[in-house]
């Protein structure tokens, strides 16, 4: 990830909708006082070993204020266009956090935007929710400290014989896969900007993917990874006669804190792995025979725990980018891991359990599209909803592109 961050800002933005009214002076109180408490402070890396260390005390947070007008969700979605597009300092100790805050009439949002090299989603979570429950109730017992510096466990692959020589499989079959698989168009491979937009599904529509779902022997996670094949199926133009790069490619995050022993545990750090699904693209092609196909990847993916293997892919990608020119690394992922998109999906009813007769919170994610996929569709369940957020490279897509991937999207959950 720090080598992503040398291409472009490699940030990830949360907000939350806190249902109380907002007291600037309080909340500032709140976030000083809850980081404190967790230790997390100014942090200082060393790329040339893989440390980092953080500072501690009191980090004197700033709270930008946002203004939101008529539509809340686009003005966030215009600020967390800001905020991935804005690097952090990381040549120096510095603070991997920038909070905001926009206020409404009987609620505010509150923003995190973090560096992403230094926490995962659930981490993030779990801080939001200390620093919420503090601010809504600052005589309540602090939460306990988080671990900072658990020990690694990316040597789980090479303690595991069997485990190390299926991943390796995996790759190999992965790269040949990939030569047969269409590169996005790009317009400009030096333009790495990025644009964001927000969007739900309501708890009818999530229904109805559940119950599709169980139907058709396929997860959510399947599910979602189908709609998106279809929203890009849907507009491709045919591939020329005599091309051999036919398929589509996505990419998929996952949260791997319960096959690493980490699960129920408080760790603040970053425990990601990630996969590939492929097909041949069929505009007519039905949801549930995509879906189906995903899910035969997706089951084969997780029987032999290949997610796990992350770790390996990125050493090899990362001996690879150390001795390109930053030009080269620019061009290395669109040429060579031509992935069109991918999501992340986090239930936060899971991970964020209201106090009774509390209301539920509203939260949205979004994250940096970084190098290797040029859109992503950061998905969060939430009171019987799915909220999302639509992060992607602006030299890749145009906005009109964007609206009929996702229009097309929530048209074949409609269907359903």
């Amino acid at each position: 990830m720090l080598l992503w961050d040398e291409l472009h800002p490699y940030n990830a933005f949360h907000v939350v909708r806190v249902f109380a009214p907002l007291e600037l002076a309080r909340l500032g109180d709140a976030v000083n006082r809850t980081l404190a408490a967790h230790k997390l402070g100014k942090v200082t890396l060393n790329p040339d070993v893989g440390t980092f260390h953080y500072a501690g005390g009191n980090a004197n947070c700033e709270i930008k204020i946002v203004k939101v007008g008529a539509d809340p969700r686009a003005d966030l979605a215009a600020e967390a266009t800001r905020q991935l597009n804005t690097p952090f300092p990381r040549d120096q100790s510095f603070l991997p956090f920038r909070f905001f805050v926009a206020a409404g009439k009987e609620s505010f949002f509150l923003g995190l935007v973090y560096f992403h090299a230094v926490a995962d989603g659930e981490a993030v979570v779990n801080l939001l929710k200390h620093l919420v429950d503090s601010y809504q109730g600052p005589g309540a017992a602090a939460a306990a400290a988080p671990e900072l510096y658990p020990p690694p466990r990316d040597g789980l692959l090479f303690r595991d014989p069997g485990l190390f020589a299926r991943k390796i499989l995996a790759i190999a079959v992965q790269l040949r896969t990939l030569r047969r698989t269409r590169r996005v168009p790009c317009r400009n491979l030096k333009d790495m900007g990025n644009a964001v937009l927000f969007f739900s599904l309501t708890p009818e529509e999530l229904r109805a993917l559940l119950q599709a779902g169980k139907a058709w022997n396929v997860t959510l996670n399947d599910l979602f990874l189908a709609l998106l094949l279809q929203g890009f199926s849907s507009q491709l133009p045919a591939p020329p006669p005599d091309s051999r790069r036919t398929k589509l490619a996505l990419g998929c995050i996952v949260n791997l804190r319960k096959e690493l022993g980490l699960a129920g545990r408080q760790v603040f750090g970053l425990f990601l792995g990630s996969f590939v699904v492929t097909c041949e693209p069929q505009a007519q092609l039905p949801l549930r025979e995509l879906a189906q196909a995903v899910r035969q990847q997706t089951a084969r993916i997780k029987a032999n725990r290949l997610s796990v293997g992350t770790p390996l892919e990125l050493r090899f990608a990362r001996l690879l980018l150390r001795v390109f020119s930053l030009e080269r690394r620019k061009k290395f992922y669109q040429k060579n891991y031509p992935l069109w998109g991918g999501l992340t999906n986090m239930n936060l009813d899971a991970i964020w359990q209201p106090q009774p007769g509390a209301r539920p919170v509203d939260y949205f994610r979004a994250v940096s599209t970084g190098p290797a996929t040029p859109l992503v569709l950061s998905l969060t369940t939430i009171g019987g909803g799915v909220n999302i957020g639509l992060s992607y490279r602006t030299a890749c897509y145009s906005a009109p592109e964007v609206e009929q991937v996702k229009s097309c999207f929530l048209e074949s959950i409609r269907q359903l």
